[in-house]
């Protein structure tokens, strides 16, 4: 005997009509993941909040119901305590105070953005520094079958930032320096340009937006994808066209003479690169991409970031980890001038910081 052979015919329909009536549900399942080495609170609005440190991982759940939509903003805090209470204060990315944000957060902060469920049953996403910089991120689908785009922002955009937008937090956007309709676009209007601040931003991150009407990136996902927001992701530049099979690096890479002027032994290292042991008087040349990396302290570092904002190269001898050898870094074909580090620091190293291997921060 059927379900309902014994319901009146008005029933039936009735009851047929109630059914259909039911709003269908699409959730979404957005896993966020701090790969960062230090920890991060993350923040979602609409959603709240959560403190990860480094490898942990945090589901949220987004549900749009029947022909809406749905949209919110994932982004990371730094730097932050809290109370029992929940209450308490992020040097970036602060959402009024709150463990579990109900508002925005505060500039400067990088902003992984959705629109769940659109029309042609599509989700859009993206990453955007129109807010500033504080963590890098990337924005991407969980299962590459389904769709297979991505969006992120990964380079060392704090290292970078120019001075006037400099901020404890990261890097901030000029409209929170500045506060003028150049930069905020009050008017509204499409006189509304790129500038050389969104152009340092756009040099960087070129898939982010990168200013209130710049035409970023948006990528599009069947609705129904799950994704992932990953902090502090791999640093690996795309090419210029995937499809192009004379395609090359958009980001060149730069040739390095390591000569050995000491009167011992060096074991040169480079990351990324490798390392060679150099006899005095010996070189050691290897080609780069635009990277960079650390040994173990102490050890005077030669730091380097190519083609970066207006195709420049920056350079610098840092001893932030300490000092063990002497060291000049300058450019082989000439056009700009070098730097050097040559003084007996280990010589005069004080008792306190002195090592083994030279002499320590």
């Amino acid at each position: 005997m059927g379900l309902f052979q014994n319901l009146p015919i008005v029933s039936f329909f009735l009851l047929l009509i109630f059914i259909i009536s039911i709003p269908s549900t699409q959730a979404t399942r957005i896993e966020i993941l701090n790969n960062c080495s230090d920890t991060v609170w993350a923040a979602t609005n609409p959603g709240g909040g959560k403190k990860l440190n480094h490898g942990e991982t945090w589901n949220l759940t987004v549900t749009a119901y029947g022909n809406t939509t749905a949209g919110g903003r994932i982004w990371g805090r730094t730097n932050c305590a809290f109370g029992p209470d929940g209450l308490g204060k992020c040097e970036s990315g602060d959402c009024g105070g709150l463990l579990e944000c109900k508002i925005d957060g505060q500039s400067p902060n990088t902003v992984a953005v959705y629109l769940l469920n659109q029309t042609t049953d599509t989700d859009l996403f993206y990453v955007s520094v129109v807010e500033g910089f504080n963590i890098p991120i990337e924005f991407r689908p969980l299962s590459p079958k389904a769709c297979s785009k991505a969006s992120k922002c990964a380079e060392d955009v704090n290292g970078l930032c120019p001075m006037e937008l400099r901020d404890p937090g990261g890097c901030n956007n000029p409209c929170t320096v500045f506060s003028n309709d150049q930069f905020c676009c009050f008017s509204g209007t499409s006189i509304c340009e790129p500038t050389s601040y969104s152009m340092f931003f756009k040099d960087l991150c070129p898939e982010a937006f990168t200013y209130p009407f710049d035409v970023g990136q948006s990528n599009a996902c069947p609705a129904g994808t799950d994704y992932k927001v990953v902090f502090c992701p791999s640093r690996s530049r795309s090419k210029t066209s995937s499809s192009d099979t004379n395609s090359t690096d958009k980001y060149n890479t730069a040739n390095f003479d390591n000569r050995n002027n000491c009167n011992y032994t060096v074991w040169a290292a480079a990351v990324p690169g490798g390392g060679m042991l150099l006899n005095p008087g010996e070189t050691w040349t290897f080609d780069v991409p635009a990277d960079s990396g650390y040994g173990k302290a102490p050890n005077t570092l030669a730091e380097f970031a190519l083609n970066q904002f207006n195709n420049l190269d920056f350079f610098d001898i840092s001893l932030v980890d300490g000092f063990n050898v002497p060291m000049e870094f300058s450019p082989t074909s000439g056009g700009c001038r070098g730097i050097r580090c040559t003084a007996d620091i280990k010589g005069q190293c004080p008792n306190e910081l002195s090592a083994p291997g030279g002499c320590n921060m």
